[in-house]
């Protein structure tokens, strides 16, 4: 099985914050996502989509019907080589609709290698952490944790737990879990 290369970069950060993976050409968008969150290192505890166009939208389908304005297709029936059809191709993925994380996710090749799991091949500074309040947010607590000092460095140091270095990545460090485990959950199976 073949696989497919990604850039993915965390728009409005600077310098920017990126990973470049690779995941199996059969992968679906679930699939995907999980993949993404694995290599930034977010938590997977927000809403999701991947942005196609202005009429389509993947990601978790509303089954309470609060979306009046666009359907969102389901990403675990959808393969991503369906869309992905050629080098270069871009779409936006959308994570945490309240602080706003949007990615550019360009497909920039395929491998010829037989790949079975995503693999994490690059990538520039660590992610910012969940729910630090976006851009912004991001902006204020990478002073703050590169400063050191004050009450506000002792403030987010507990409310992270750790040190932070925006700097800092390594993508031999990156865990893939198994999206179909993470689909089971979301379902209650």
């Amino acid at each position: 099985m073949k696989g497919m290369q990604f850039k993915i970069v965390l728009q409005d950060t600077e310098p920017p914050v990126w990973r470049r993976i690779i995941v199996p050409e059969k992968y679906s968008f679930w699939d995907l996502h999980v993949a993404i969150q694995d290599s930034f290192g977010w938590f997977d505890s927000h809403l999701h989509a991947f942005v196609l166009n202005r009429s389509i939208h993947i990601g978790i389908p509303d089954d309470d019907g609060m979306d009046d304005f666009l359907e969102t297709k389901p990403g675990w029936k959808i393969k991503i080589k369906m869309h992905f059809d050629k080098v270069g191709k871009k779409i936006i993925y959308e994570y945490d609709f309240g602080d706003g994380w949007e990615h550019e996710v360009k497909f920039e090749k395929f491998v010829d290698e037989e790949i079975k799991k995503p693999l994490c091949i690059g990538g520039e500074r660590a992610c910012p952490p969940e729910d630090c309040g976006g851009i912004g947010g991001y902006e204020d607590f990478c002073k703050i944790m590169i400063e050191k000092k004050g009450e506000e460095y002792k403030e987010m140091k507990e409310w992270y737990g750790e040190d932070y270095d925006p700097e800092y990545f390594d993508p031999n460090k990156v865990e893939f879990d198994n999206p179909k485990s993470r689909l089971k959950m979301l379902q209650g199976i």
